[in-house]
């Protein structure tokens, strides 16, 4: 049997999707997981709260139980990089301190942030489709979920499929440049 010791060591890449709900993050992980040559961890964070138990929240607790499931998650990303797991991240940056708490956690080399964008009225049509959303969620997010405005990647769902997006990425993963978009969000951050 192999001793853990013998694993050597390394840094997991984070391929961090960011866009309002409905965008088609989790469409793309998918289609990342069939064409990466590596083994990768998709981590959506609609999975974080599912594994909450059904027991009820009263409304006047629920943001405190949300904003620690949040905070679980960054750190649950945060730990498999660090153990030199790759993982693809889908998640919905609608809060600034979302930004900030992973700006604070992950290593900003190893974070490719994708702005994963769809027009409202495309979520919208997305939202009645799929019929689990409040219709109108989406659009309300769009502000904030990309008001950083910085990404190393952009894909645009509207006018490109998952296995498109999926591939672009793919393709852009070997020749990333440096400072990738967290390096400059963390230093932006800190200059202010």
């Amino acid at each position: 049997m192999e001793h853990l010791t013998s694993v050597p060591p390394r840094r997991g890449l984070v391929i961090f999707l960011n866009g309002t709900s409905s965008s088609g993050k989790s469409s793309i992980a998918a289609e990342l997981l069939l064409l990466l040559d590596e083994p990768f961890f998709h981590l959506p964070v609609d999975a974080f709260h599912a594994m909450r138990s059904s027991a009820p929240v009263p409304p006047d607790r629920l943001p405190a139980v949300l904003h620690r499931t949040w905070q679980g998650y960054h750190r649950a990303v945060a730990g498999m990089a660090a153990a030199g797991n790759h993982v693809i991240v889908d998640h919905v940056l609608s809060a600034e301190w979302r930004l900030t708490d992973c700006l604070s956690l992950f290593d900003p080399r190893d974070v490719v942030f994708v702005g994963v964008r769809c027009p409202a009225e495309e979520l919208e049509r997305r939202e009645r489709e799929r019929g689990d959303r409040l219709v109108g969620l989406a659009a309300r997010q769009l502000t904030q979920v990309h008001a950083h405005g910085v990404y190393d990647l952009e894909c645009d769902t509207a006018s490109a499929t998952p296995a498109e997006c999926a591939r672009r990425i793919a393709e852009f993963l070997p020749g990333r440049p440096a400072p990738t978009a967290f390096e400059r969000l963390r230093a932006r951050r800190r200059a202010s």
